[in-house]
């Protein structure tokens, strides 16, 4: 097997890998999340407590967008390097074809839906031991701001592809000699 076919096999468990854990990881974060915010229900009547489930939320969700991004960031490199030949793989060529055809815009690949959710629920405690109008504007500040962040990296999410591309065609384009 040649450094190229190494590469591209190497590449492509990396793609696959960092997949399956972003997947794994929803489940482990919305579970401590929960866990710790049921906790803070039954045992806390402090309202900033509601940090700490929160931190759980933005930890799970800013490991899940790293994850994604770099998927995505390999895929293009992949498609760039690896697709261009006339006999050369194009699974990412035809998967980002694919993709905006989707009835309904196909799936969410960062849970932002669900992260906004939670983060919403996250506010519940907060609100039933009658927090002060300053813990309640700081709470919900902080509540506010990481519901602007996954609005903001869904969106950069969303642009990703189409831009990465451009940049490593650009990249290759300058390259002598051709890597493919």
């Amino acid at each position: 097997m040649s450094l190229t076919e190494s590469e591209f096999v190497v590449l492509r468990q990396t793609i696959s890998t960092r997949g399956t854990v972003r997947m794994a990881l929803l489940p482990i974060t919305l579970l401590g999340w929960s866990l710790s915010a049921g906790a803070l229900l039954l045992f806390s009547d402090l309202p900033v407590a509601t940090i700490f489930p929160l931190a759980i939320l933005a930890g799970g969700f800013e490991a899940i967008h790293a994850l994604h991004v770099g998927v995505e960031r390999i895929g293009r490199y992949v498609q760039a390097y690896y697709e261009a030949g006339t006999d050369a793989p194009r699974w990412e060529t035809t998967a980002m074809a694919l993709g905006p055809a989707l009835p309904g815009g196909g799936i969410d690949p960062l849970f932002s839906v669900l992260f906004v959710t939670a983060t919403l629920a996250n506010l519940i405690p907060a609100l039933l031991p009658e927090p002060t109008p300053l813990q309640i504007s700081v709470i919900g500040a902080l509540h506010v701001a990481f519901i602007v962040r996954i609005v903001r990296a869904r969106g950069a999410a969303a642009r990703q592809r189409a831009v990465e591309l451009d940049n490593y065609r650009a990249i290759k384009s300058r390259e002598q000699p051709s890597r493919t």
